[in-house]
């Protein structure tokens, strides 16, 4: 299975954990690491090429940390412009059907924090659904997300645990027959 990575960091370099996974995944086999914010400094997609990538994978996931509950904003604007009609869904669109579609996020807050109840109310399954409804509506197979949480306090030995674990996930991760997810809690 051929895995493509969408790393969307807007600050790559001082990102402790998703730097760290980013270069961890590049040594991998099977796998494309795409960083959106070194390709598209100035936010301008090049979408038949953004296409072909796509095509050429059998799982696509979306890293990212969470910014304000949701994706960094070139992501965003790279899901509006990449994934269009005709393309990825309506008539003649299903280029992403039966593919795998997952996220791995970082957080600021504690795991405790992203638990009903807890300071940001809702879980990172919540949180994600937008993601889940567009592997939904393309047809594709939705992936439990993987999370790292209190990112600003981890230690280089959670780092290294993170990345292990990211790294696992991605070798055993199913689509979804049952909820869950696959959560580093700090």
């Amino acid at each position: 299975m051929k895995t493509l990575i969408i790393v969307a960091h807007p600050n790559l370099p001082q990102s402790r954990i998703n730097r760290t996974w980013t270069e961890a995944l590049r040594r991998l086999p099977n796998l494309t690491v795409h960083v959106l914010y070194e390709e598209y400094p100035d936010h301008r997609i090049d979408v038949a090429r953004e296409q072909a990538l796509l095509d050429g994978h059998d799982r696509i996931i979306f890293q990212y940390p969470l910014y304000w509950y949701s994706t960094p904003p070139l992501l965003k604007i790279w899901m509006d412009e990449v994934l269009e009609f005709g393309w990825a869904f309506g008539p003649g669109g299903d280029h992403l059907k039966g593919k795998e579609i997952g996220i791995a996020i970082s957080t600021s807050g504690t795991a405790a924090s992203y638990q009903p109840g807890g300071y940001n109310l809702f879980t990172i399954r919540d949180i994600a659904k937008p993601v889940e409804a567009l592997a939904n509506y393309v047809s594709a197979r939705y992936l439990p997300p993987f999370a790292h949480h209190d990112a600003n306090h981890a230690t280089d030995e959670q780092i290294s645990e993170s990345t292990a674990a990211y790294i696992s996930h991605l070798e055993s991760v199913r689509h979804f027959q049952t909820p869950g997810l696959v959560t580093i809690n700090k």
